[in-house]
């Protein structure tokens, strides 16, 4: 062996003894509960949990609209988010340190004294309702909390940082001079914004979207506070069936099927942006 190589092969075996300590973390608390949680799903080597979950209407229904939750809210905070990051990438920088405040500052934020606050602010005699009865807008209080509107708003308001920093990061890489030539030549906003802005931007949003999406489909304290036990996403029928009807195994099997679909979304997108690379 040359010493060259065997140089290498030293400086790879001390790589790998200084991630040893990652790799057993990772093990230990991540690889065995999901092994464990796999084993728990199919207990008795049958798959009698896995099937009420695909078969039953009530279980398909909650997949169906912790679907649709997690699309509006990624929608949604993408609508949001972008102008919120275009607007952090443009101003000055004092204006820019003060964005990023704001966005920052749920992130600093428990989860559950966000959704608290959200609570204060939606019910019958919240701050909202109280507002706009006050101004005479309404007549009674409108119905903001324990229902999908209280939640889609706590969660887009909880997840949307999620969207602006991998947009703002895409939006910063952007080379001036390339909007600066379009501006010259003639071209208006709304086309500088289509062929430079969006295109250069869709690595960033396709970050920002899987970001989104993959929490929205796992969340539970927001959904379980703000709905109230009446919208039921499938993090929370999870915790029912644990904390209430102590039903492992059915829990173990729908958490499988949330890991699966986390996962499929992930490849999902990832294919969709490698495509694109090769297709450039």
């Amino acid at each position: 062996m040359s010493a060259a190589a065997a140089a290498l092969r030293r400086e790879n075996g001390f790589m790998f003894a200084l991630t040893l300590p990652a790799l057993l973390m990772f093990v230990l608390f991540f690889g065995y509960p999901v092994a464990r949680l796999l084993s728990l799903s199919v207990s008795g080597l049958s798959g009698q949990w896995y099937a009420k979950a695909l078969t039953d209407p009530l279980y398909r229904d909650v997949f169906l609209l912790t679907a649709e939750i997690a699309i509006i809210v990624t929608v949604a905070s993408l609508l949001i988010g972008y102008p919120v990051a275009y607007l952090l990438a443009t101003t000055t920088a004092g204006w820019r340190a003060f964005g990023f405040l704001v966005i920052m500052l749920p992130l600093w934020t428990s989860v559950l004294v966000r959704t608290y606050a959200w609570m204060v602010l939606l019910g019958r005699n919240g701050i909202v309702n109280r507002g706009l009865l006050a101004l005479g807008a309404i007549e009674e209080p409108l119905p903001l909390l324990y229902n999908i509107n209280g939640v889609l708003l706590g969660m887009t308001h909880v997840l949307l940082p999620y969207m602006v920093l991998p947009i703002y990061g895409s939006l910063r890489r952007i080379d001036p001079d390339l909007v600066r030539a379009a501006e010259g030549l003639g071209a208006p906003a709304w086309r500088v914004f289509l062929r430079i802005h969006l295109p250069l931007t869709l690595p960033g949003i396709a970050a920002g979207v899987v970001l989104v999406f993959v929490l929205a489909l796992g969340f539970f304290i927001t959904p379980a506070l703000l709905g109230g036990g009446k919208v039921m996403m499938i993090a929370v029928l999870i915790q029912q069936q644990v904390g209430e009807l102590l039903d492992w195994n059915f829990a173990a099997a729908l958490s499988t099927l949330l890991t699966a679909a986390t996962v499929l979304a992930y490849a999902l997108v990832q294919n969709a942006i490698e495509r694109r690379e090769r297709a450039r």
